[in-house]
């Protein structure tokens, strides 16, 4: 089996945290090029939305549960016969010091942003392994910098490239190719209460302005779509990205380059 050119059509794709933000966006890109599209997520609802609009089949089901995401991957297999790309997408918040976070936020940070990769990985592998697929890990910038109070979303994000680091090197000989995407910040959901937030504590007149403040230094001067996102997914699952594999790529128009001492110069007229 395998890729043929570099189609997505027919392909059947899973995207956990698929009924918002970036995994929404992911499931309409692969839908309109006719992929076979699965959202998983634990939310109902927002699943039933983007099913409606992309033809996706919309499984609820906690992806970090080992029997859960099992019986996922075999309702899957048995639908559709393969698994030939897994996005795993969901994550969560993690939004403390490490001194101000308890130990029971603590293993829901990990568990949102990190055991959901592995657990539902896990489950695809055999199918991945059989149809020679890919798997895409959404991790974040935060997966190589630290943001303040953040630490179990900074851990977690880390640690998924560490993932798929092992994953690419375990599974590469058995045709399956694993990368890692960095976005900065991207306009979702989560980063519109972020920005509500921001705004709030910084007497900000709204989110547009939240937004503008977060990506002031950043050299493209904005935040992404979801569908900026959702378009090097689908290079990185297709045949286009046939020999990357380990790789992490980020996409944060730029903010990584910057040289955080140097900005007091700029903002100084300099």
């Amino acid at each position: 089996m395998g890729y043929t050119g570099a189609t997505v059509e027919g392909k059947v794709v899973v995207i956990t945290g698929g009924g918002t933000g970036i995994g929404a966006a992911i499931a309409e890109r692969f839908a309109s090029e006719g992929a076979r599209v699965v959202i998983v997520g634990r939310r109902r609802a927002p699943l039933d939305e983007v099913a409606a609009r992309t033809g996706a089949l919309a499984i609820v089901a906690d992806a970090s549960d080992g029997a859960q995401a099992t019986a996922a991957a075999r309702q899957i297999v048995d639908t559709f016969g393969s698994i030939d790309i897994l996005v795993a997408n969901a994550g969560g918040h993690g939004l403390a010091s490490v001194t101000d976070t308890d130990d029971a936020a603590w293993a829901a940070s990990l568990q949102a942003n990190l055991t959901s990769a592995f657990v539902i990985a896990r489950a695809a592998l055999p199918a991945l392994i059989e149809s020679r697929g890919a798997i895409v890990v959404v991790s974040s910038l935060a997966g190589l910098f630290a943001g303040p109070d953040v630490a179990g979303y900074t851990v977690g994000k880390h640690a998924l490239i560490g993932l798929t680091r092992s994953m690419a090197r375990d599974y590469g000989k058995r045709g399956v190719r694993v990368n890692a995407l960095c976005p900065g910040w991207v306009r979702t959901p989560m980063a519109d209460e972020e920005m509500d937030a921001l705004g709030q504590a910084a007497g900000l007149t709204g989110r547009e302005d939240g937004y503008a403040l977060v990506t002031r230094d950043v050299p493209l001067g904005r935040e992404a779509q979801p569908s900026e996102m959702a378009s090097i997914v689908r290079f990185l699952a297709s045949d286009e990205a046939s020999y990357m594999t380990g790789s992490v790529i980020v996409a944060d128009g730029g903010a990584h380059v910057v040289d955080l001492p140097t900005l007091a110069f700029e903002h100084a007229g300099m």
